[in-house]
């Protein structure tokens, strides 16, 4: 999964002129966790994110920003480290980010639990997590949960269940969820799925 939450504001930050840059980093060290945040940010997107020095010290601005309190300087550090698949360092990060609505953080932390990720899988808390991203809309998330239910994952296998979060990955907007879907409510209904020869043949109509 790729990660969205800091792009747009890396690209904006990413700008910042080196005096600028100065100036929120003396702020910074004088206690305000929004310049910290200012110049993590600055150091560890765009070009400076290529200079693993930048980026080392950005991530110690993004730290100390959200130890002063300022949230989405964590939501940051958690996006950075699991990028950089530090998924044990990512892991608190991105726990504090899904409780507070994070959709990103709650299916990566759906994803470590899954595959077992620097930790010991846990199909019973990746289910869990997927589920909260799943309702902040995530349509993969809600497909994730599908394919549990389907082979039974930690959980009972429920064709009902898979079949209801099929049907919420494609009011979301996921394709795969909306073709397992339909095949699962036209078997229900007793309606047969076409053929190879009249799916081939439809493609001409």
């Amino acid at each position: 999964m790729k990660m969205k939450l800091i792009l747009a504001l890396g690209l904006m930050f990413g700008l910042l002129h080196a005096s600028d840059l100065e100036t929120q980093i003396e702020a910074c060290k004088n206690g305000n966790g929004e310049s910290c945040y200012t110049a993590g940010i600055a150091l560890t997107t765009g070009e400076n994110a290529e200079d693993q020095e930048k980026k080392t010290l950005g991530l110690e601005y993004l730290r100390k920003s959200c130890k002063y309190g300022v949230n989405k300087a964590c939501d940051a550090m958690g996006v950075n480290y699991y990028e950089e698949k530090h998924f044990g360092a990512a892991r608190p990060y991105l726990e504090g980010s899904c409780k507070r609505g994070i959709v990103d953080a709650c299916e990566g932390l759906g994803t470590i639990y899954r595959d077992g990720h620097d930790i010991r899988a846990n199909d019973t808390l990746s289910r869990e997590y997927y589920e909260d991203a799943c309702d902040l809309n995530s349509s993969n998330a809600c497909y994730a949960v599908a394919i549990v239910y389907r082979g039974g994952f930690g959980v009972e296998k429920s064709r009902s269940k898979e079949k209801a979060f099929y049907k919420k990955a494609c009011d979301f907007g996921n394709e795969d969820g909306c073709e397992r879907f339909t095949t699962m409510d036209n078997a229900d209904k007793g309606i047969e799925e076409p053929g190879l020869w009249e799916k081939f043949k439809s493609l001409f109509n």
